[in-house]
Formats: C-alpha cells, sequence, structure tokens
C-alpha cells in the first residue's frame, strides 16, 4: 500500500487519476440530470462542486486529499483553461449575426435590457456586500463592477443547448432567444473586458491604454482579418482535397495566438479564444470540420476538468451561518428579477406575447457555463472571496435549473391561454 501511495506522489500517475475521477463523475452526473429534465450540463456542474471540499471533502476528507492535493491543483487549472479557450473557441464559431436578420429591433431591446436590469441591480447590492464580502485588496468599483456582469450573464451555448433538446430552434421564440443571446453574448463579453481591464489596472491611464489597445485588435481582427479568412482557409481546403491535419493545427495556433494577444493587453486570453472564432469562416466546410473535431472533445473531457477545479474552488462551508444563505438566496432573487423580469417586460414591449415574452426571459435567466468562466475571472483577480464566489456559484446552478421547468410553465399558460390553432403557431409572434 504504501508503494502504491508513493507512485501517487509522481505528477503524472496523479494527473491521470484525476482525470478519470473528473471525466467518470461528470458523464454520470449529466446522465442523472438528462433523466429529471436538466441539460447534461447542470450534472456537470453538480458533479464538480461534489468532488470538492463541499461534499467528498467533507465526507472523506482523507480521499479527497490523496486525490486532489493542494500542490496538484496547478497543472489541473492549467489544463481547464486549456479548455475554457477551447469552448471559447467554439462559442465564437456559433456566433451567428445573421440571426438578427428580421429580430434586430427585439434582440437588442431584450438582450440590452436584460443585461442593464440585473447590472444595475447587482452594483446596487455590491454597496452593501463589499465591507463583508469583497477581498481584503479589491477596490469598490472593480466588486461592484463585477457583481453586476455577474448578474448579467446569458450562457449562449447552454440556451442553445436547451431549444435544441427542446425542438424550439427553428421557431420563431427559438430564432428569436438566439438573436437575443448573440446580441447579449457581445455586449456582455465587451463589458467584462472593461471590468477586467478597469480591475487589473492601476491608474486611469492604463486603463485607457488597455482599452485602446483592446478596440484596435477588435477592429483588426473584424476588418481585416475576418474578409480574409474564408480565401485563406478556402485556398488550404481546395489544396488539400479535404481539412487536414495542418488545417486544424493552423487554427489552434491562430486561436493560441489570438488568446497570447489578449492576455499581454490586459484582459484575459478567453476573450481572444472567443474573438478567434468569431473571425472563423462563418459558412461551409471548414467551420462545420473544426466544431467536430474540437466539440466532442472540448466538451467530454476538457469543460469537466474546469468544472471540478471550480467545485474544488466552492466551499459551502463558508456560507456558514444562515445571514449568509439569506444573502445568497438574495442574489438568486435580484438576479432573476433583472434577467428574466427585464427580458419579459421588455420583449412584450417590443409585441411579444405574454406566454413567449415569460418564456423568453426564462431562457435569458440561463447562465451556465459561461458564468462559471467570468466567476473564475473575478476570482484569479482577487475581486471575489471564497463566500461570495461561493454563492454566484449557487445562483449561476439554480437559476440554470430553473430553465428547463420554466419553459414547461410557458408552455403550459400558452396553451391553457390560446385556441389550438394558436398554439401550432408556438412563438410565432415574435
Amino acid at each position: 500500500m504504501s508503494v502504491l501511495i508513493e507512485t501517487f506522489r509522481d505528477p503524472l500517475p496523479l494527473l491521470l487519476l484525476q482525470l478519470i475521477v473528473i471525466v467518470v463523475a461528470a458523464r454520470l452526473c449529466g446522465a442523472l440530470a438528462q433523466k429529471v429534465g436538466q441539460t447534461a450540463v447542470i450534472g456537470e456542474m453538480v458533479a464538480g462542486i461534489l468532488l470538492g471540499p463541499s461534499l467528498l471533502g467533507w465526507i472523506w476528507p482523507g480521499l479527497s486529499g490523496f486525490i486532489f492535493p493542494a500542490p496538484s491543483l496547478d497543472n489541473l487549472r492549467l489544463l481547464s483553461q486549456v479548455g475554457i479557450c477551447l469552448f471559447m473557441f467554439i462559442v465564437g464559431m456559433e456566433l451567428e449575426l445573421d440571426h438578427l436578420k428580421g429580430r434586430a429591433r427585439t434582440a437588442v431591446v431584450v438582450s440590452n435590457v436584460s443585461i442593464l436590469f440585473p447590472f444595475l441591480m447587482g452594483m446596487a447590492c455590491a454597496l452593501s456586500l463589499f465591507p463583508s464580502y469583497a477581498s481584503p485588496n479589491t477596490r469598490l468599483l472593480p466588486f461592484a463592477l463585477f457583481l453586476g456582469i455577474s448578474l448579467s450573464i446569458t450562457a449562449f451555448p447552454v440556451l442553445a443547448r436547451i431549444l435544441e433538446e427542446r425542438g424550439l430552434m427553428k421557431t420563431a421564440l427559438g430564432s428569436t432567444a438566439i438573436a437575443c443571446a448573440a446580441t447579449g453574448d457581445v455586449t456582455a463579453w465587451a463589458a467584462l473586458a472593461v471590468v477586467v481591464a478597469v480591475a487589473k489596472a492601476h491608474s486611469l491611464g492604463s486603463v485607457a491604454l488597455t482599452l485602446v489597445l483592446v478596440v484596435v485588435f477588435v477592429a483588426f481582427m473584424l476588418l481585416w482579418v475576418k474578409p480574409r479568412m474564408p480565401r485563406w482557409m478556402g485556398n488550404a481546403v481546395i489544396q488539400e482535397g479535404a481539412p487536414g491535419a495542418g488545417i486544424v493545427a493552423g487554427a489552434m495556433v491562430f486561436l493560441f495566438a489570438s488568446a497570447l494577444v489578449t492576455q499581454i493587453i490586459g484582459i484575459h486570453a478567453l476573450f481572444g479564444s472567443f474573438l478567434a472564432g468569431v473571425v472563423m469562416p462563418p459558412h461551409g466546410e471548414f467551420r462545420d470540420f473544426l466544431k467536430v473535431r474540437l466539440e466532442h472533445f472540448t466538451s467530454s473531457f476538457l469543460l469537466p476538468l474546469f468544472f471540478a477545479f471550480i467545485g474544488l474552488r466552492t466551499h459551502l462551508d463558508a456560507l456558514g451561518d444562515l445571514s449568509a444563505w439569506l444573502v445568497c438566496a438574495g442574489l438568486i432573487l435580484v438576479a432573476t428579477l433583472g434577467k428574466l423580469g427585464g427580458a419579459t417586460l421588455s420583449a412584450r414591449l417590443t409585441g411579444v406575447d405574454w406566454a413567449d415574452s415569460f418564456a423568453l426571459g426564462a431562457l435569458m435567466n440561463t447562465r451556465g457555463l459561461i458564468e462559471l468562466v467570468a466567476l473564475n475571472i473575478g476570482y484569479d483577480l482577487g475581486i471575489l472571496s471564497a463566500p461570495i464566489f461561493t454563492m454566484l456559484v449557487i445562483m449561476a446552478l439554480v437559476t440554470t435549473g430553473m430553465t428547463a421547468p420554466l419553459l414547461s410553465l410557458a408552455d403550459y399558460l400558452r396553451h391553457r391561454n390560446q385556441s389550438p390553432l394558436a398554439v401550432k403557431r408556438y412563438g410565432s409572434c415574435c
């Protein structure tokens, strides 16, 4: 037994053991989540928390310490960051601005109101939470901005998967939801980039320089690289007959170079990864080829590592008293009212009926993995303390888990209030 224990002191066997435990737990919890009507992502997020100190570390601290000793977490963190870079690259490729055609008014109004409402409410909450829940070395402005943006995010990929699973992707409701999420994605990531720049900079001059560099880089990617990308990649495909290993390698080099630039600029590598996906050729064989090659490996192997790393950072015992749990419940309420309420009311004002407005609000209230990515950035920057980080992780889980039952409620209301003919036109009023 001592020889076996000594073997796992070596980084490689320990990392292999961690990978096995994490992937198996993620698959099991994902399957269980699907059986109860949730998306697999919910189960995988829960699996990460179960492997952390909130359950495994509490029930069996010896086993938790053996599988996830503190010195080994740096390797896990780096692997998970690579996985998130690949994931954001895929998210960028899935961002279709064509979804806005014919629905621009609803998309712009709903997406921006559903960001502005929870953002302002989160900043207001930050004023009372800052003395007790901010990290010791952070300032009020970054804390307030980050809390606001944390309550404002919609998980575009999770939303798309929910629409696919419920057969809503080709309905008017589904198309409008995708358009709103796509618009909101751009707005939220731009706002998050500004928040990160403010948090990392030490003066107004450095903030301004960072933002100018970001604008220049984004303009370069969208205005110079993006128009030429189809020709570059198209020529490579024609020469090889089909996208080959060299094309994938070239795309990966481009992805990591873009991520490196944004990291050097002073925001985060994830922004560069997302932007690299956005400028990929929008249609055709090449994008589909890349998504097929990357998506399954990333979602089944690399993302569970990120969930586990988040779970190892989530300490439910940090919410040790009733007041902390009440604050957590308050954040969930504020996040839901701001996002669900803001999207529902703004959609209704653009002419969408109440049932579809409520369904659209429920979809926009989905936070999922994108929320965890943002929270991880805030934790790494020292903006969020362990208790507020845990509260926001719980908020992400609860609001994402609410989506399926709220959509079922919207469906029930629609069937109860509309005629059979109108029911067939599910979502057609958008």
